[in-house]
C-alpha cells in the first residue's frame, strides 16, 4: 500500500493561494492555513487535524463539481461516509504554514469512491492518504448506489483524465 501513497507527479515551483481546479488538471487542490488551534504542545499540527484538512478538501472537490452535500442529502437521501483511511505521516506542518490539500480520483464503484489525497507545503509532501468513501442512505446508513448524476460526472471525469 505504501507504493500507492507515493507522489506520481511533479509539483509546480510556486503555489497560488487560490483553489486550483482548472479543467486541464488531474488533481484538485484546496489551500489550508495552519492556525494555532491546529497545533499541539510541540508547535506542530496535531496528527488528527490532518483528517479535518482532508475532509475539507473532499467537500470542496464535490462542490467544485456542482454537488453540495446538503443537496445530496435533501434530494437523494444519501451522504458520504469515510469507510477506510490510510495515512502516511512524512513531515510535520507548523503554525502559520500555507498548505495545499489535493484530491485525486482513483476508483469509482456503484456505492464507493477511492481517493488519493496529499497534504503538502511547497514542494514537500507532508501527509499522503488513501481514502475510501461510501455512499449511504441518510436514515438507515446502509450502502446505496451513488446518485446517477454524480456517478456520470465522475465517470466522465475519469474518462477525460480530469479531476476538476
Amino acid at each position: 500500500m505504501k507504493d500507492e501513497l507515493k507522489s506520481p507527479r511533479k509539483r509546480p515551483a510556486k503555489r497560488t493561494p487560490f483553489i486550483t481546479h482548472h479543467p486541464s488538471l488531474r488533481v484538485f487542490s484546496w489551500p489550508v492555513r495552519v492556525y494555532y488551534e491546529d497545533t499541539d504542545l510541540g508547535g506542530i499540527v496535531y496528527y488528527a487535524n490532518y483528517l479535518k484538512f482532508l475532509e475539507r478538501a473532499r467537500t470542496e472537490w464535490l462542490r467544485a463539481r456542482g454537488f453540495e452535500q446538503t443537496a445530496l442529502a435533501a434530494v437523494h437521501q444519501v451522504m458520504f461516509i469515510v469507510r477506510s483511511v490510510s495515512l502516511d505521516y512524512r513531515k510535520p506542518a507548523r503554525f502559520n504554514d500555507e498548505l495545499e490539500v489535493t484530491v485525486e480520483l482513483r476508483e469509482i464503484g456503484a456505492s464507493r469512491i477511492v481517493l488519493r489525497q496529499l497534504v503538502s507545503r511547497g514542494q514537500e509532501d507532508l501527509v499522503a492518504a488513501q481514502v475510501e468513501i461510501a455512499c449511504v442512505n441518510t436514515i438507515s446508513f446502509k450502502p446505496v448506489r451513488i446518485p446517477s448524476s454524480l456517478l456520470e460526472a465522475l465517470h466522465r471525469q475519469a474518462a477525460e483524465g480530469k479531476t476538476a
